[in-house]
């Protein structure tokens, strides 16, 4: 019977990644893969909801993926979040970014920055089950339905 791993540490194994102290990357970097695996859960849920035409899949994924709906979602779990999870959340969304959403304000891009610098520091630490837990809590709370 195969040992069942997570995905990033077949990742890590079989690309022979070194181990590095996330906590020296810059916060755009945990932004970087952040943003990725945010848009992987969504993507999933949306396509485990039903088979549907690539543009229908697409549209419904953008309307959880975008900087103006994440600065709601990190809004409505700022009390769940431990001291670490604020203060991961606090370099990404006062990082020094050179670019800039196209339907968002200034203050709700840096937001998404910060929610998705925590979702990227939360995946590099292994530590998926607490990332999915804020992204399914944040959705409830905001009243929202994948």
């Amino acid at each position: 019977m195969e040992e069942s791993i997570t995905i990033l540490e077949a990742i890590k194994r079989d690309f022979a990644c070194k181990e590095v102290d996330i906590r020296t990357y810059s916060p755009l970097t945990l932004a970087y893969i952040g943003d990725a695996i945010y848009d992987l859960v969504i993507r999933t849920i949306v396509v485990e909801r039903g088979n549907s035409s690539a543009n229908k899949l697409h549209r419904k994924t953008v309307s959880y993926v975008n900087a103006r709906v994440q600065a709601r979602m990190i809004d409505a779990l700022e009390e769940e979040l431990t001291e670490e999870e604020m203060a991961v959340y606090h370099r990404g969304r006062n990082a020094k970014s050179y670019t800039s959403a196209k339907n968002a304000s200034v203050t709700e891009y840096r937001k998404a920055t910060g929610m998705e610098a925590l979702c990227g520091y939360l995946y590099l630490q292994g530590r998926q089950e607490r990332m999915l837990y804020l992204i399914r809590e944040a959705i409830k709370r905001m009243g929202m339905k994948i």
